[in-house]
């Protein structure tokens, strides 16, 4: 999402330099006029009615209109103005209030009173007359649900839909759930509806090398209207391997806004298909491509809705899944507020519908967080216990995400859940989303202590022996690496730091710098720096990171440095 800060007083432009977005001070009215085609956000640091009369000659569709917030010159509330879920207005007032400190403002009725809202459903497009629908929900109206693919939806979005269903009174409004462009259940019926177009086709796609784009892009136009199916419920493009970055297939992928996957001939070859072909065969090693590959990406159980048909130098075929794909993402939030977090994983998060997490990171994204999403907290301790509960969550179909603190590769659950992945069965695809590491945080705070080569070293020993850890500490000593130290110390694990200390002192000189960081990015953070010599346990606990300097570490003006070699 593109977003844009706009202030026009000196407090205004103070707060957002605390944001992590581009800026523009004075002149709001024509810079918001000027920007407003292609700019997705807009950060206003404007009281609300000036706020509307700037805006609202602009507003044309909610459905392509920028997301618009307001912050009042304390900073103290994020308004979502207007955009509120189609244009993630709703999203960004949270995500700006988590920045600011301040206290996010949003007034659409289904946030209100915790219901999940039709048009912010993780992993469906929605279409029709949602406001309609979404006010007979609210209402407690009867509302009919047709769903004729069985297509799995949320549990929140289950319950609700049930209790509407069983409504007393009259029909007043339809969800109908398709990958239909239409449906015939809605032909004449004279009530509101909403359409909920679930991921549910894959396009396969056979392209000869010099292929336009515009016929591909055209024939699969034309495929998909002649099926009568919407190109909203394409979740993917599959092709041949060799293939997939041809600009012919980039172009397809461009304007359906999905994925291009490539499979290799050898895969393709193993699939049953309708139509296969000796002379695609002879070219390229497999008697299919477009239906093979369609029906490849769909996954197992997918059935071919649309076979094979031809251009001049392309085929397009469709195939339909049998259900929605498993998919782990494991998201690192960084090390602690959002302003650490990166924008991947705030994605990550609001696309989910199951959150998965140790609790206290849990609430660490609690303004990711949204009424149509499952939320488990679990204890310390329960990393096995949460990362199969993610896996089967996934192998059910569900859109799950591990969150983590930090980076999830780093002393979290990335290995753990891609160690048990296999087990959960081929359908389930496992991703892994990067974040700004502890020993990265502490050592920004510190100055540079990690400017040349350095090493991380955890003093957990409930997985790992102590007579290891010890000897990593020595390799690293010897190696005159700067280090990080993870989980330095707990109740259960007093003495360890201690005896970390002693063993760098065997190999580096008692001067040597040391910086500890005590929740860094967090409420009540805590910088100092001593040297190994005077380095005591009793000032670090189990949310402290201590960085050891190398031979070559110094303090420059108050800040630890280890010089990369560059300069005199």
């Amino acid at each position: 999402m593109t977003v844009l800060s706009v202030s026009v007083t000196e407090r205004g432009r103070d707060l957002a330099a605390r944001l992590p977005y581009p800026h523009h001070h004075g002149q709001a009215a024509e810079t918001v006029r000027r920007r407003w085609p292609d700019v997705q956000g807009f950060v206003l640091f404007l009281a609300t009615g000036a706020a509307v009369r700037i805006v609202a000659p602009l507003l044309a569709d909610k459905a392509r209109d920028p997301a618009v917030v307001c912050v009042d010159d304390a900073g103290l509330h994020a308004v979502a103005l207007c955009g509120g879920h189609g244009g993630g207005a709703n999203a960004l007032a949270r995500e700006v209030a988590a920045l600011l400190a301040a206290a996010p403002v949003v007034t659409t009725a289904t946030d209100a009173v915790g219901f999940p809202a039709l048009d912010d459903l993780p992993g469906l497009v929605v279409r029709g007359e949602t406001a309609q629908v979404t006010t007979a929900l609210l209402d407690g109206r009867r509302v009919a649900v047709d769903n004729p693919l069985g297509w799995p939806l949320a549990p929140a979005l289950t319950d609700l839909l049930a209790a509407a269903a069983g409504a007393p009174g009259e029909v007043e409004a339809r969800i109908v759930v398709t990958d239909g462009a239409s449906s015939p259940a809605l032909a004449g019926s004279g009530l509101p509806t909403a359409l909920l177009h679930p991921p549910s086709l894959v396009v396969g796609v056979g392209a000869a090398t010099a292929t336009s784009e515009e016929e591909v892009v055209g024939l699969v136009s034309q495929v998909l209207a002649q099926a009568g199916l919407t190109p909203e419920s394409a979740a993917a493009v599959a092709t041949l391997d060799r293939r997939a970055g041809d600009a012919a297939l980039r172009a397809v992928g461009r304007v359906l806004g999905r994925p291009v996957h490539g499979f290799p001939a050898a895969a393709l070859a193993g699939v049953p298909v309708p139509n296969p072909s000796p002379v695609v065969a002879g070219a390229v090693g497999t008697p299919s491509v477009a239906e093979a590959a369609a029906l490849l990406g769909a996954g197992p159980g997918a059935a071919l809705v649309v076979p094979k048909r031809r251009g001049p130098s392309a085929t397009v075929a469709v195939a339909r899944r049998a259900g929605p794909p498993g998919r782990v993402a494991v998201v690192g939030l960084g090390p602690g507020g959002a302003a650490h977090r990166t924008p991947a994983a705030g994605a990550a998060v609001r696309a989910a519908e199951v959150v998965i997490g140790y609790g206290p990171y849990v609430d660490q994204a609690s303004d990711l967080l949204g009424p149509g999403q499952e939320v488990v907290r679990s204890p310390i301790g329960a990393e096995l216990v949460r990362a199969k509960q993610a896996l089967a969550e996934a192998a059910a179909g569900r859109r799950v995400v591990v969150v983590c603190s930090g980076d999830p590769g780093v002393y979290a659950m990335a290995s753990l859940v891609l160690e048990l992945a296999e087990q959960a069965g081929p359908g389930v695809e496992v991703t892994v989303v990067p974040g700004v590491t502890a020993a990265l945080a502490a050592a920004a705070l510190l100055g540079a202590p990690l400017g040349h080569d350095h090493a991380a070293v955890s003093l957990s020993d409930l997985h790992t022996p102590w007579s290891a850890i010890e000897a990593r500490l020595h390799a690293v000593g010897r190696a005159d690496l700067a280090v990080t130290i993870y989980n330095p110390r707990s109740r259960g694990r007093p003495w360890q730091l201690g005896a970390a200390r002693d063993v760098l002192l065997s190999h580096r000189p008692r001067s040597t710098p040391v910086g500890v960081v005590t929740d860094a990015g967090r409420d009540g953070q805590r910088v100092f720096l001593t040297t190994l010599a005077r380095l005591d346990p009793d000032d670090v606990g189990m949310t402290t990171c201590v960085v050891v300097g190398a031979s070559t570490t110094k303090v420059v003006s108050g800040r630890m440095v280890t010089p990369r070699g560059y300069g005199p």
